[in-house]
């Protein structure tokens, strides 16, 4: 297979302010390079003494154990996750300091101190407990984005439960579906959720989910939005009366370092979604360790991650990494849009927000929205900015640099999977100087390499496959009840190292260009290209806000080039822009990736995540009909006014 030919050009280059690497957790090339060299020489002594930063309740007697695709680390130790977020900041100061500030989509609030979430933690470890749960058992979370679901995760935690969270957006099929392969016993849920104004239904899907769920025995409901819902006498139970019963004594479990701490569904581009089974002590190190390092966390902090806890970054940097690590974190329920456009600003400037975590999807949305919104708001408290999810496009990374961050806030743009557990790429706010688009170098303990599929190095600036050679602590350990497609997918395509599936290529300082996932590559007259670096080009016009690039089948060249581009503001699609677009694609990055085919849209299908659904507009390109898992799919209109258009 050919490489992948690079197009993107891309040479702005940002320092880290001087004030800001002064103080920097991590701060100087040098401290860089021997952390890196150190994990990278001898990756057992380096995360032997990280995990010194974490409780153990008995110490490992073998730091790391590696039998190619199996890991383990930390084997003999036991550990357990709740306590590390909770018990052990009890004996500080952090005691009385807000573990949660939550604000809730209609604008209620509420703010709980570590004691406050230890309390209500432990009283609903009891009501599991009380419910017969016991370790190694499978819980469904399904649930708004309110305390209680971060208060079932850790409970979950504290007494062995392994927990699978389902994103409230999700259907009552999604939830069955992952309910069966878990086996889970108990489903935790809530009447409803607020979403744009409007109620979700999570009650009422679960009761659909439910008649295809036989190994679930109960269901716990919170009221959240005082909805009448149907209640089955001897299996739904409500949260507030259980609490009601029981005490706020529990005491963490100590548990073995391997033990599942949580399945997280990915779906893939067909068939089932798989189970992502990452553990206990390798996870809490790797998510609590780089929440440190890329955040650059400091106490007095207010740390806002925007992900919702049903996607790994809401694991790992809204719940585990950040609690672990005794940080204050926002939790903020609904939409970005809701009431009005400047809703993020508005709870940014409210609490005093300093470090803002969120995905290039937004930001997109943002940048379409207008610049008014984030202006009416004081932004000076934000230090650092974060981006998550996907490759970020220069353009929107300057302005995110320039209206959300002031030309002074460092921007992480981050890279990592649901696989990977913690972030394995990114730049250190007070060492890397960023380029807009790049994810920089590997953090500490992260040994990638490029890799044509034979698994030999590419040429520098040549674009190939990303794989990972050394483990790392948080990596997922298997897919639940699937382990061969766990070998399969990930350590047989390219063997003896992990394949991420995404393209990328490293330029002449060093630094990690993420092109995409390799599923999205074109094969244009014998050359492959990243679709993101076409969709890039595409919105660095000053009139596109958002675009997807997919291929068609083109006789002549093997596959044609065809963008679904919307439009920013008050701008009008026409036959002459679509000339003018083309033709900046030309001028950008060469005649080679000029497209065939250019279709305004008002939205792009996406995942519930905010990631497009490039293999849904790959079928209209082509006009055959969708196949595969499309439970992640938001808005199902969206996907059938684009047939329309085709038709």
């Amino acid at each position: 297979m050919a490489n992948i030919t690079s197009v993107l050009k891309e040479g702005r280059s940002f320092p880290p302010p001087a004030a800001f690497a002064q103080q920097a957790n991590i701060g100087s090339e040098a401290e860089y390079q021997r952390l890196w060299s150190a994990a990278k020489d001898d990756p057992a002594a380096f995360w032997a003494e990280q995990a010194q930063a974490l409780h153990w309740f008995k110490p490992w007697t073998q730091t790391l154990q590696w039998d190619l695709p199996w890991v383990k680390w930390f084997v003999g130790g036991q550990i357990n996750a709740s306590y590390n977020c909770l018990d052990r900041h009890l004996a500080t100061s952090k005691r009385n300091q807000a573990a949660i500030i939550f604000e809730g989509e209609p604008g209620d609030t509420r703010v709980l101190r570590y004691q406050d979430l230890h309390r209500e933690v432990c009283k609903f470890a009891n009501v599991l407990k009380l419910l017969g749960m016991k370790s190694g058992d499978r819980a469904t979370i399904y649930m708004p984005l309110v305390p209680e679901a971060v208060i079932a995760m850790l409970a979950c935690a504290r007494i062995g439960v392994t927990h699978s969270v389902v994103f409230g957006g999700f259907s009552a099929e999604a939830v069955a579906d992952r309910n069966n392969d878990a086996q889970a016993k108990l489903l935790i849920t809530a009447d409803a959720g607020w979403r744009r104004g409007k109620l979700v239904p999570l009650k009422q899907n679960c009761d659909e989910a439910l008649r295809k769920s036989p190994t679930v025995e109960k269901c716990v409901v919170f009221n959240r939005c005082d909805q009448p819902v149907a209640m089955q006498p001897g299996r739904d139970l409500w949260w507030h009366e259980l609490m009601s019963t029981v005490t706020a004594h529990c005491d963490a479990e100590p548990l073995d370092s391997e033990h599942p701490l949580f399945i997280l569904y990915t779906s893939g581009s067909t068939g089932k979604p798989k189970g992502v089974v990452h553990t206990t002590a390798g996870y809490l190190l790797g998510t609590s360790t780089t929440f440190r390092w890329v955040f650059d966390y400091k106490d007095g902090d207010t740390f806002w991650c925007t992900a919702d806890i049903g996607w790994i970054t809401g694991h790992s940097y809204v719940v585990y990494g950040p609690l672990a690590a005794g940080a204050t974190i926002v939790l903020y329920e609904g939409a970005p849009n809701h009431p009005r456009e400047d809703r993020f600003w508005e709870i940014i400037a409210k609490y005093g927000v300093t470090i803002f975590y969120t995905a290039p999807t937004a930001i997109r949305a943002f940048v379409k929205w207008g610049d008014e919104h984030p202006r009416r708001h004081d932004l000076s408290s934000l230090r650092l900015l974060g981006t998550v999810g996907e490759p970020i496009n220069p353009e929107a990374w300057i302005w995110y640099h320039k209206a959300i961050g002031g030309e002074r806030c460092p921007i992480v743009d981050t890279w990592w999977q649901t696989e990977t557990g913690m972030i394995l790429m990114s730049p250190l706010p007070g060492v890397t100087a960023t380029k807009p688009g790049s994810c920089t170098r590997p953090l500490p303990g992260v040994v990638p390499a490029i890799v044509d599929k034979a698994g030999h190095p590419v040429a520098q600036g040549t674009g190939g496959f990303l794989v990972m050679n050394q483990p790392w602590p948080a990596m997922m350990r298997t897919i639940h009840g699937d382990p061969e497609r766990f070998k399969q997918q990930y350590w047989e395509h390219i063997p003896g190292v992990y394949f991420t599936a995404d393209g990328a290529r490293q330029d002449e300082d060093g630094y990690f260009w993420i092109m995409g996932r390799v599923d999205d590559v074109l094969n244009v007259a014998g050359h492959r290209l990243s679709t993101m670096e076409i969709e890039s080009a595409l919105v660095s016009h000053s009139k596109v806000a958002e675009a997807a690039v997919v291929g068609r089948p083109d006789d002549l060249k093997g596959e044609g080039i065809c963008c679904f581009v919307t439009l920013e503001g008050k701008n009008q699609p026409n036959d002459g822009l679509k000339d003018e677009l083309k033709a900046h694609v030309a001028k950008e990055i060469g005649a080679l990736a000029r497209p065939d085919d250019i279709r305004f849209t008002e939205a792009l299908p996406k995942t519930r995540s905010g990631k497009i659904m490039r293999r849904l507009l790959r079928d209209i390109a082509a006009g055959r009909a969708s196949t595969g898992d499309t439970s992640t799919l938001e808005d199902y209109s969206i996907l059938a006014r684009l047939r329309e258009e085709e038709e």
